[in-house]
């Protein structure tokens, strides 16, 4: 749960900390401005994948489910600047399926949090293998980070990619290959 008077406390000795006058027209409301913004970007921390996850069907003649280009905005827990991109995710049902929205709502529950990509990745394949039970699962994530693009190396439009498998995914290259080829088109 976010704190708002601790944040707006932190954004006014934030702002005097840059040699900003916190009390200015313009700046005078930033910190409650912040402090709500703070809930929608962090609600993740509340949040358990297992109340999304937990609404499926039956479906035992499914094969593959796959959604992609599932858009998301995370912040990096590092230099709290923002990173977004688009997550991919494949799993094979063991005999039920997750309701269609449940897999980007898993996404988010992760992404709205500080974060390290490569956890997010995890975090996300793991949640789908433990509430869903599939044979196997597959999470791409490809996103930008700001921390990079205006700050640092400086290199607006590198993209950082990772990968997780979980079940028959793990070393089955030839699955893997087919979900890549999948995403890319």
């Amino acid at each position: 749960m976010v704190d708002k008077e601790k944040v707006k406390a932190a954004v006014r000795l934030y702002l005097d900390g840059i040699g900003e006058d916190p009390d200015r027209e313009g700046l005078v409301e930033t910190p409650d401005r912040v402090a709500r913004m703070c809930e929608d970007m962090f609600g993740g921390i509340d949040e358990t994948p297992g109340d999304h996850l937990a609404t499926q069907f039956p479906a035992p003649d499914s094969e593959l489910v796959i959604e992609k280009d599932i858009v998301f905005y995370s912040t990096c827990e590092h230099h709290l600047l923002p990173f977004f991109g688009k997550a991919h995710i494949a799993y094979i049902p063991d005999g039920k399926v997750a309701g269609l929205s449940k897999i980007p709502r898993t996404v988010e529950v992760f992404a709205r949090r500080t974060q390290l990509q490569e956890h997010l990745t995890v975090q996300i394949a793991d949640a789908i293998e433990r509430f869903l039970s599939p044979q196997g699962v597959m999470v791409v994530i490809e996103a930008e980070h700001t921390c990079m693009t205006m700050r640092g190396v400086k290199k607006p439009g590198a993209k950082t990619v990772t990968i997780a498998t979980r079940g028959v995914y793990i070393g089955d290259f030839e699955r893997q290959r087919l979900f890549l080829d999948i995403i890319k088109g």
